[in-house]
């Protein structure tokens, strides 16, 4: 019997399969593309090692990319026919059962699943961070915080990952609301370990969520060396650095950072940010057809299948900002085909008919100056976005589309409303005082829009003053 870095018992794994699962393990919480070669090297030794099978399987699921979920289906059902399940250890069974569900489709269930091996084993640090993730594909704010935060005292100050689980734990704070502490957690991690990429994201997320985007940018920039390069996370951390940007009016900055970091993306995620930065450059009236026309070009083979309707959406952007609106009714054409059949528990099928379709609709009525039409769609859902994953500031894409299509439409009413909430909850925030500008010029109230643009240039002058 042997054991992993945190004390779990674990069978069929020779010692130098364990300490490679340890390193990858290290690796997965930093981050780092190196985990797959741990992984990979601690099956070499010990091909039959269920965590270090499961470990494998959870890599190649949850990237949100079809093909590596149809390797890992096919590597996984093969380990399952060589090993006698029944003869593992209770966690190690519950970790195939979470894998399982996650091989048909289950988020729901693997995220079930996995919080009970963290009530059983809450030192288990693949099944936080699996979890984790999960939840996040979900966007299921609350468990973001207590899946973690249940399994925290757990855990000593002096363990080697702590900080890592302080990373995540600040991630949920501010995905539930929580912004003050989760600041001071996601603060914490990284001064207990500085290149924690994830903890720096959570950090910048609750700067994000204030519209404390000075703040923002001076903690990244900071930083640069510890989030901008060694990572699978690099491109998104400059994606957030984009969204500072972007509160200044600096476009030029944030396209030539488009073009040096996010333009060749290579995986979902990346293409998601690029899609998301251009979107939000779209509905300000920045039309960039030639940087829409090569990330449109990447989307096909990766939405060939429907796995993640978060990805749809974003593809469907690709699609309307290149002039390609046939390809976008294609895709929502096959989706809607999809959602169609019954597919019990395949928990994308639920994202695709309650939310990914409705936005991938009002998208392409966008995209044609349906204005109207792209309220009457996203209005309804506008609470429950979050149903479909990512986090509030990748929805807030989504969010920003329905102001500007109420803008458009002359719907002032429901713009009005959209408005105040921003300007409640983000009162720091320019973009939301520009609104407020536009939404005034339509009602006529030159005064008022003054007022509110004044307002807009002096926080983003007092924000950057610093910098």
């Amino acid at each position: 019997m042997t054991h992993d870095q945190h004390g779990s018992a674990m069978t069929g794994a020779s010692a130098a399969a364990v300490r490679h699962y340890d390193r990858a393990i290290d690796e997965l919480l930093h981050f780092r593309a190196e985990v797959d070669a741990e992984a990979n090297a601690a099956l070499a030794e010990s091909p039959d090692f269920p965590m270090g099978n499961v470990l494998a399987a959870y890599l190649g699921l949850l990237t949100t990319e079809v093909e590596d979920a149809r390797t890992a289906r096919v590597r996984f059902e093969a380990f399952l026919r060589r090993i006698d399940a029944t003869a593992l250890l209770p966690r190690e069974r519950a970790h195939l059962a979470a894998v399982r569900a996650l091989l048909g489709g289950d988020f729901l269930t693997c995220g079930a699943l996995l919080a009970e091996i963290t009530t059983a084993h809450p030192r288990d640090a693949l099944a936080l961070i699996a979890g984790h993730q999960i939840d996040f594909f979900t966007g299921d704010a609350r468990m973001l915080r207590d899946r973690v935060g249940g399994a925290l005292t757990s855990w000593r100050a002096d363990d080697r990952h702590y900080g890592h689980l302080l990373g995540m734990y600040a991630f949920g704070l501010e995905e539930a609301g929580h912004y003050d502490r989760s600041e001071e957690v996601g603060l914490r991690a990284v001064e207990l370990n500085p290149r924690d990429v994830w903890g720096i994201h959570a950090v910048a997320h609750t700067y994000e969520m204030q519209g404390r985007f000075g703040d923002g940018l001076r903690y990244l920039d900071a930083r640069v060396p510890d989030w901008s390069t060694g990572t699978f996370f690099n491109v998104h951390s400059w994606w957030h650095y984009c969204l500072y940007a972007l509160e200044t009016g600096d476009v030029a900055r944030v396209l030539a950072i488009y073009d040096a970091v996010l333009a060749d993306g290579q995986s979902c995620m990346e293409l998601l940010d690029a899609a998301a930065l251009l979107w939000r450059l779209h509905l300000e009236g920045s039309d960039q057809h030639a940087r829409w026309r090569a990330l449109a070009d990447a989307w096909p083979a990766r939405v060939a299948e429907p796995f993640y309707a978060f990805n749809d959406m974003h593809a469907v952007m690709s699609y309307v900002g290149a002039g390609r609106v046939g390809e976008a009714e294609k895709l929502i054409a096959a989706r809607e085909a999809y959602v169609a059949e019954p597919r019990p528990g395949v928990t994308n099928r639920e994202m695709t008919l309650r939310v990914g379709l409705p936005v991938c609709r009002a998208i392409v009525a966008f995209g044609r100056g349906e204005y109207e039409a792209a309220v009457e769609l996203l209005l309804p859902i506008r609470h429950r976005v979050n149903e479909f994953g990512g986090s509030h500031a990748q929805r807030d894409a989504v969010q920003r589309t329905l102001l500007e299509a109420a803008l458009r439409a002359g719907r002032r009413e429901v713009a009005r409303v959209l408005v105040s909430e921003r300007i409640g909850v983000r009162p720091c925030s320019p973009y939301n005082w520009l609104k407020q500008a536009a939404l005034a010029d339509t009602l006529g109230d030159a005064a008022v829009a003054a007022v509110a643009r004044d307002r807009a240039g002096d926080l983003a002058r007092a924000a950057l003053r610093d910098c």
